[in-house]
């Protein structure tokens, strides 16, 4: 009777109306920031409510921990290796490329979209100056690079807007014209939308990432919520499971020679010390509950609207983030602290017994897109490399891939090294490879001019995508069970009792390169740009 039950429930899908889609995608937003994966401190209430209703991605991941990379992967439903941008790499998306991403699919096909937020994906060979992305949406509402917690101080789109912090102005937005244009928030979208067309919203934000939270003043005319809320329980935060101190690291996560520490910029030097942390994870966790209020506002709407039933929300974020674990900090690392993302999907259509589920199928943010477009009753396009997930989401099957590859493939400003990792449900394997830290030792002499491109460093990068398809070798090698050790803190890799796990998991990451790489003779659609 089950199986019938859910054959039926899968016909009547496929025939209704076509879904409406909101994606919400935050920045640095660790899966254990939020209550339904365990965190006892923040308080979310909408989110928890939502997820009680929706599919929880217990093993959900990104295939490459930075922002710019990561946003393309949920665009386009590729890998890095294959679509080639990178942050600071020169790279950006090439039109014919942006033209097979969810966005513009969905609209071809009749959906009226809309973009609010924060855009870090360059397009074209003049980058966020093309504005071929803004023109791709029905509705567009964002500003390039980072928009920083008081966006109206950086962006002109957001100059007219009522509220004065990011999460407000991005949900509220403001009824107007700017350049005879229309300037509106998510609220305003849903307000306007045709009402015979199907909708998909993208709200990418600039929370709780550190070029916001940094940037708090908590200004008279903020929000309470940024001002007090969590400041009487600041020493009641609890630091990261594995948090070491800078002045307490007696010998480094990895070899000096992998890991370039000294390089590292001194925005993330608020880990060094437990009471900085505690402040930054403060002001974190303000942001990730007035997210969770917008949530609950855009819920309230579509209830008042009428759309509640037919639209399908799915929260997730761009990449984790190390706070201090070992000492280390940061993004760009393959540890499941930078992988593992936050992910819910709430689909009212789908029946009671799948509402609060919680699933461990190894899924990844290159799932998204192609998921999104059979859910809008759509084939994904054929680039995409991405698995569609709408049967782990019905209740069919628990399983997705055996394998999850994720990679960094720009030894960046960070200080930190290219590496490549794959996992299955117990086991991660990571090798690290030669860290070319040299263009950027005079940069980092001055400052002002780390994050200038020269044509040097993106042949630099172009030859990274294909360097271990030509054999390339690790200069340094990781292995985890994640099953008895989920913090990565004991390394296996030259433990004699798991070499065939070792060689194994070796074999498979050579394997998954080639896969993300695809016809690695041909290369990615990308143009060289200056910002």
């Amino acid at each position: 009777m089950k199986i019938l039950f859910l054959l039926l429930s899968s016909l009547v899908l496929a025939h209704a109306a076509p879904p409406n889609i909101i994606f919400i995608l935050t920045d640095d937003q660790r899966k254990d920031s939020l209550p339904i994966y365990g965190n006892t401190f923040v308080k979310t209430p909408h989110i928890d409510e939502m997820a009680k209703e929706s599919v929880i991605f217990e093993n959900a991941s990104v295939t490459s921990a930075i922002c710019t990379p990561s946003r393309a992967c949920y665009f386009l439903g590729q890998y890095e290796r294959k679509h080639g941008v990178n942050f600071n790499s020169g790279t950006a998306m090439a039109a014919e490329a942006w033209e097979k991403s969810y966005p513009v699919q969905l609209r071809k096909s009749g959906y009226f979209t809309g973009y609010v937020g924060k855009n870090h994906v360059p397009i074209g060979k003049e980058g966020y100056r093309t504005g071929i992305i803004d023109k791709s949406f029905d509705y567009w509402y964002a500003g390039h690079g980072h928009i920083k917690f008081y966006p109206k101080k950086h962006h002109d789109i957001f100059e007219h807007a009522q509220a004065d912090t990011q999460i407000e102005v991005v949900h509220e937005g403001v009824k107007g014209f700017l350049g005879g244009t229309f300037i509106e928030g998510a609220k305003t979208f849903l307000e306007s939308r045709p009402a015979d067309k199907p909708f998909c919203l993208s709200i990418c934000l600039n929370v709780p990432h550190g070029a916001a939270t940094s940037t708090m003043k908590m200004h008279p005319t903020d929000p309470e919520l940024y001002r007090t809320t969590y400041r009487d329980q600041k020493d009641q935060i609890p630091l990261p499971t594995n948090y070491v101190a800078k002045a307490d690291l007696k010998k480094p996560k990895l070899p000096k020679d992998v890991l370039y520490s000294e390089f590292m910029q001194n925005i993330y030097d608020y880990c060094d010390t437990p009471e900085e942390l505690r402040e930054r994870m403060l002001r974190q966790y303000q942001t990730i509950t007035g997210i969770d209020l917008m949530v609950g506002g855009i819920r309230q709407q579509l209830e008042e609207l009428g759309l509640a039933e037919n639209t399908i929300i799915i929260f997730t974020s761009d990449h984790g983030l190390m706070l201090g674990e070992e000492g280390l900090k940061g993004k760009s690392l393959n540890y499941e602290t930078c992988l593992s993302v936050p992910m819910i999907i709430h689909d009212p259509r789908l029946p009671e017994e799948r509402n609060g589920q919680r699933s461990h199928a190894l899924v990844q943010s290159i799932d998204v897109a192609p998921t999104i477009m059979t859910l809008a009753g759509l084939a994904p396009a054929k680039e995409m490399q991405g698995k569609d997930i709408t049967n782990v989401i019905e209740g069919k099957t628990d399983y997705v891939r055996e394998f999850a590859f994720a990679e960094n493939l720009w030894s960046n400003v960070f200080g930190n090294p290219r590496c490549e990792s794959v996992r299955t449900d117990r086991y991660k394997y990571i090798r690290y490879f030669e860290n070319s830290r040299a263009p950027w030792v005079e940069k980092m002499k001055n400052k002002k001019k780390i994050y200038e491109v020269t044509p040097a460093m993106r042949t630099m990068y172009r030859d990274f995508l294909d360097a271990t398809i030509k054999g390339e070798k690790p200069v340094y090698e990781e292995l985890y069970d994640l099953q008895s050790d989920p913090g990565e803190l004991t390394n296996l890799a030259a433990a004699p009792e798991h070499a065939n796990t070792l060689n194994m998991l070796r074999a498979q990451c050579q394997a998954m390169v080639t896969t993300a790489r695809g016809d690695f003779t041909k290369d990615p659609a990308v143009v060289p740009f200056k910002k």
